[in-house]
């Protein structure tokens, strides 16, 4: 049985989530930012949180840790190369481990850029992402730690995955990256359709996430710096895919 996810909007463009295994029992909270929200919705659907999991150290994905771990006693992990920036970790995970979270297991993703010691987790048999701020809908995560270099090798890694995996990102950043997408990329009829849709959604105050990571496949510019239309866009034609990816990432800083 595929797990179950709840998706809260927390702070003022965050996402947090509820994660249930129906065959244990077990609940996860994905980066909880703050507490009362997360509190709010498991009572409502009536899930004991056991898990606490994180992505990275900032303060918008770690900030109820404290208020949720004394409410249920939940197991706080999260990455291991930020143990010292988390105070309340308890168990530590980098990448090529696993985690069994109840009947499913996670992979565990090293992807720094953003900060060092971010991690991501994949649960191969429910198709579920948690990119944290590495991957967003249509965009990545600013590099207030890595390299441009850095960023791109990690997310490299989720080109590998399935393209029915659904990326659930911490931030309702799409519509912005949206317009930056077209910006570099105005002739991708699939990118233009994409956007169509977004903009309905946004207009709605309707969630962008869980994006598809196929449709990512076909629309993100960071997950395509080898385009060459996006390529010739940035007259780079010759660079290498760390350089274009460096030069995306630097735009959409200045967009």
């Amino acid at each position: 049985m595929p797990l179950e996810v709840r998706q809260i909007p927390i702070l003022s463009d965050n996402y947090c989530y509820l994660l249930r295994d129906p065959v244990s029992g077990a609940v996860a909270v994905i980066d909880p930012g703050e507490a009362q929200p997360v509190m709010q919705q498991a009572g409502s659907c009536g899930w004991k949180i056991t898990h606490i999991l994180l992505t990275h150290h900032h303060h918008d994905h770690i900030g109820g840790i404290a208020e949720i771990k004394a409410a249920t006693g939940a197991t706080v992990i999260g990455p291991a190369k930020e143990q010292q920036k988390i105070s309340l970790l308890e168990q530590t995970l980098d990448g090529g481990q696993q985690l069994l979270f109840g009947s499913e297991t996670a992979e565990i993703f090293s992807v720094p850029g953003h900060t060092l010691g971010h991690i991501a987790f994949w649960f191969r048999n429910s198709a579920l992402l948690f990119s944290g701020d590495s991957l967003f809908a249509l965009g990545c995560g600013r590099l207030f730690e890595g390299t441009g270099e850095m960023m791109w090798q990690s997310l490299k890694q989720y080109l590998s995955l399935p393209p029915e995996t659904l990326v659930y990102c911490a931030h309702e950043y799409t519509l912005s990256n949206a317009r930056f997408a077209l910006n570099v990329d105005p002739d991708n009829s699939d990118l233009i359709q994409r956007v169509e849709e977004i903009e309905r959604l946004r207009q709605h105050s309707q969630p962008t996430v869980p994006s598809r990571l196929g449709d990512e496949f076909a629309t993100n510019p960071f997950l395509r710096p080898g385009d060459p239309k996006i390529r010739k866009r940035l007259a780079m034609s010759q660079a290498s895919d760390e350089e274009v990816f460096t030069e995306l990432r630097h735009r959409k800083d200045n967009f």
